[in-house]
């Protein structure tokens, strides 16, 4: 699938992280010399820790509580019900009009409760500042109490120019009224930003299962795209951790035009049957890192479409879904390359596909998609573990076209290993027309599933491509 929007490339903020020391699960950050408990040591008790804390942030139940640089926004004080049943959209907007016009370090802050909301969009640029000035924002990110232990988590960051965090411990559900999204929307959809911080542990519910039967994209191919979970659009240095995306009508999380992109410990999951629920779509972005996340869903677990540049994906566990995959690449005019993408250390269970790279034939224009690593990823059961499909159409039929135009080069397949649930382990169908160009297989080790004898064993296809091999090869090189 393939995402089209416009948007600002804004400046990079600096970034700056302060020293801290932990003692028995307690972090206690420092501030000039001093900790939060006006102490020298990471010892005591904690609640000089927590009183700090609330002085600091001094929450107290208004719309904002501020000094000249900083001020926290609750989505309650600007009419939220949090009942799950009453439209809270509009006090969603109230409050990040007034937070996004504020000069120096905010907090919207959406506390626990079921918050009914359509579709919202939060759009910068919030840079109401005269100068560049450090400003010191203490973020209490969670807190749990037991009768044993107490732990407590701080954050202390500096930020040049303006910074939003948004704190989400509720449970967010998107409309299920279909006229009210439109065409290729997001559902929460955060656009021109810098310096935004989404967490929080909170979940960004699709209701997607009223949404599906609308679906036509597996058999138009001029459908209408139905609303994305969470929309990012020409963001500049963002952090998103510890959210859960759950039945999105679409994809999940998606990224267009966004620079520096932190996602880690977030959960994406959708039934296997669920049409275009990608978990993680990312287009024309740069220097974008994804971790220690669990996707499940019924599409790719994380695609790398156009014009992206330098993408690490790391710690991804994937299952159900149709695995990770780079495209689909060469549909429309002028696409960009993509170029610079790492995947390591991945898990993929019962899934379509491991390791996809997909490219449409009859491509109206060149493109290329260059120096990319798939190292350490561990295949259960996956049916096709690694592939490169260059005939690739999703639709019921397909006419013979053109070969695809999109040069694929240096890429490298290392140490992949598990079981392939087909006979054909390792399919590299590459372009008549470009061949694929400096592909290496490395330690490669594929056991068929079903294979009771050791006379059978999984076999590899190749066209058009000649294939570097170092290492362990299974199942046997092509011939």
């Amino acid at each position: 699938m393939s995402i089209t929007d416009s948007g600002i490339q804004l400046p990079l903020l600096l970034f700056l992280l302060t020293p801290f020391c932990f003692d028995h699960g307690l972090m206690v950050v420092s501030v000039i010399g001093k900790t939060l408990e006006e102490s020298s040591s990471c010892s005591g008790s904690g609640s000089g820790v927590v009183g700090g804390i609330r002085k600091l942030l001094h929450l107290q139940d208004k719309g904002s509580t501020s000094s000249s640089s900083s001020a926290v926004f609750n989505v309650k004080s600007f009419g939220a019900q949090a009942n799950g049943h009453t439209d809270d959209t509009k006090a969603f907007m109230a409050a990040w009009k007034q937070a996004c016009g504020f000069t120096g370090t905010v907090i919207l802050l959406i506390p626990k409760g079921k918050y009914l909301i359509g579709p919202i969009k939060f759009t910068g640029p919030c840079t109401n500042v005269s100068s560049i000035n450090v400003r010191m924002k203490v973020r209490f990110e969670s807190f749990y109490a037991s009768r044993s232990s107490l732990v407590y988590h701080l954050s202390l960051r500096f930020y040049a120019s303006v910074a939003e965090e948004m704190s989400v411990q509720g449970y967010l559900k998107a409309t299920t009224d279909l006229s009210r999204y439109g065409s290729s929307a997001g559902w929460v959809e955060f656009a021109w930003v810098d310096g935004l911080t989404l967490t929080g542990g909170g979940t960004f519910d699709g209701q997607g299962a009223k949404a599906w039967p609308y679906n036509k994209c597996t058999i138009d191919s001029s459908c209408q795209l139905l609303p994305i979970n969470l929309k990012f659009v020409a963001m500049n240095k963002t952090v998103v951790r510890g959210i859960r995306s759950l039945n999105s009508k679409f994809f999940h999380i998606a990224l267009v035009e966004c620079n520096n992109f932190k996602g880690s410990q977030i959960k994406i999951s959708a039934p296997a049957n669920s049409p275009n629920t990608d978990g993680i779509h990312i287009e024309r972005s740069s220097s974008v890192y994804f971790s220690r996340s669990l996707i499940g869903t019924g599409d790719d677990c994380i695609s790398v479409g156009q014009g992206n540049s330098q993408v690490t994906v790391t710690s991804i566990s994937c299952g159900p879904g149709h695995g990770i995959s780079v495209g689909s690449l060469g549909r429309y005019p002028n696409e960009g390359d993509v170029k610079g993408l790492v995947v390591r250390n991945c898990n993929m269970t019962g899934t379509m596909n491991g390791i996809r790279i997909k490219t449409w034939p009859n491509s109206p224009g060149l493109s290329a998609a260059t120096n990319m690593t798939f190292e350490n990823i561990v295949m259960n059961n996956v049916t096709n573990p690694i592939i490169i499909d260059q005939a690739y159409c999703p639709f019921t039929s397909c006419a013979s076209l053109a070969p695809s135009r999109v040069k694929l080069s240096d890429i490298y397949f290392r140490k992949i290993r598990g079981t392939s649930s087909s006979a054909v382990a390792v399919t590299l169908e590459c372009s008549k027309g470009i061949p694929c160009q400096n592909i290496y297989l490395e330690d490669v080790h594929l056991d068929l599933l079903s294979s009771q004898e050791k006379k059978h064993v999984a076999t590899s296809s190749c066209r058009n491509v000649r294939v570097k091999y170092i290492g362990t090869q299974i199942p046997p090189p092509c011939v």
